[in-house]
């Protein structure tokens, strides 16, 4: 779908199933002029299939790829169906993916053939900064300790968009870490913004009222975790308040980390 088009550029999102297991993880194209520009990869093999085939159908060449942050869910589609086109990380990320990465494909033995049949390290690093590509400025920005240790923002100012991948979950529940509080402060800062649209990692374009949400349910979580909520309590607690939210099999990947110090692959 197209999220925004202004002048020669339209922004385009891919949203994998809201249904089942599936975490509804949102890849997302700038498309200009001269090219295409991609953010994430998508997670299982047959969504990132049909994401480089909706890049594809656009007729442009892909200039290059973004992976926001070291998640298997946004960069095992690179082993998939990217495999031949520039890949552009933070230094952290493309060194995580290189040491880990086989730990991290091996580590989802269940995924069978859904799983990447090998792991693409990128092999260009992106640094905080402002850059022109396409003819539409790109401002980059790494953000720390929120969702994960190290994530790549990336904003087009002249268009008002921000792809903030997750740091919001739009209309999904959310992969919680220990870092609450200092992520909900990243969240207030863009409310404050002048940006209105924020392209999520997982869920369907994000206005700043989902923003506000999105503050109020890790609240709400902090308040569960201080009051000694674990688990499956945790996890009850969390669905009885958000009943609206979809795609629950992310308590069952992030709870293992948050309160038992399982691996972070």
């Amino acid at each position: 779908m197209v999220a925004r088009h202004a002048g020669d550029v339209r922004i385009h999102t891919f949203v994998a199933s809201f249904a089942d297991d599936n975490i509804a993880n949102a890849t997302h194209i700038i498309e200009s002029r001269s090219g295409l520009v991609l953010v994430d990869a998508q997670f299982l093999a047959p969504y990132a299939r049909q994401f480089r085939d909706y890049a594809d159908g656009l007729g442009k060449p892909i200039d290059r790829l973004y992976v926001s942050h070291r998640h298997p869910d946004h960069w095992f589609g690179l082993g998939t169906a990217f495999g031949d086109v520039p890949i552009y990380a933070l230094t952290e990320t493309a060194g995580f993916i290189k040491e880990h990465g086989e730990d991290s494909r091996n580590d989802h033995w269940k995924l069978g053939n859904l799983a990447p049949s090998t792991v693409v390290v990128p092999q260009e690093m992106v640094k905080p900064g402002e850059a022109i590509i396409g003819g539409v400025t790109y401002l980059f920005e790494e953000v720390t300790d929120t969702e994960i240790d190290s994530m790549l923002t990336i904003k087009l100012p002249e268009l008002g968009v921000q792809f903030v991948q997750d740091l919001i979950y739009s209309g999904t529940h959310l992969y919680l870490t220990s870092h609450l509080r200092h992520w909900s402060r990243v969240l207030q800062d863009m409310l404050l913004s002048d940006y209105d649209l924020f392209m999520p990692g997982h869920g369907l374009p994000a206005d700043k009222n989902e923003v506000a949400r999105n503050i109020e349910y890790l609240a709400a979580a902090g308040e569960a975790i201080a009051g000694g909520l674990t688990n499956q309590a945790f996890k009850d607690f969390m669905l009885h308040r958000y009943p609206e939210r979809k795609c629950p099999g992310i308590f069952d990947i992030y709870l293992p980390r948050l309160f038992g110090g399982a691996s972070d692959y």
